[in-house]
């Protein structure tokens, strides 16, 4: 048997944690899992449950800003710099991950989203005033899109959403 460092096995605990979360919402509604039964699912002791979340929301927070780092890194790697592809690529992001995104609108799970966008994306307290208000309003406005664009379906393109957005200012 292959014995893991702390951070391997914490590593390994998560992603067992993470991965039973996301099957069991496949089959029932996030109030409805319970921590034992999700520590079952994973194969995991209640104690490496609470050594690493503080509630199973943080397990959803994390998903989500691991996938919009994985987003957001690759799309820099692209090299380009207009806000209408920016904000194709993130739609596009979006849509092709619409099936959990929209489980999370579905099962009023959204505030966990806009917790982990606004983290990544929104004002933080080191910005210089200025910047935090222009990165605050740019941030909780295409949220406000998003969150509108998710209830009702996503029925638009990534494509097209894009070119509303630079239609209306954010060129």
């Amino acid at each position: 048997m292959q014995k893991f460092g702390n951070e391997a096995s914490n590593t390994f605990v998560r992603n067992a944690i993470t991965s039973a979360l996301l099957d069991l919402l496949k089959e029932k509604s996030f109030t409805e899992i319970s921590v034992s039964e999700l520590t079952a699912t994973a194969k995991v002791s209640r104690n490496s449950f609470y050594r690493n979340y503080r509630s199973m929301e943080d397990i959803l927070n994390d998903y989500i800003k691991d996938q919009l780092t994985t987003w957001e890194d690759g799309y820099k790697s692209l090299g380009k710099d207009s806000n209408a592809e920016l904000y194709g690529s993130f739609f596009g992001y979006l849509k092709e991950h619409a099936d959990f995104y929209l489980m999370l609108e579905a099962q009023g799970l959204f505030p966990v989203f806009q917790s982990a966008y606004l983290e990544k994306f929104g004002p933080k307290p080191e910005h210089p005033n200025m910047w935090a208000y222009t990165t605050a309003f740019i941030a909780y406005g295409t949220f406000g899109w998003i969150k509108e664009w998710m209830a009702r379906g996503m029925q638009e393109s990534a494509e097209s959403m894009a070119a509303m957005l630079a239609a209306n200012g954010m060129k």
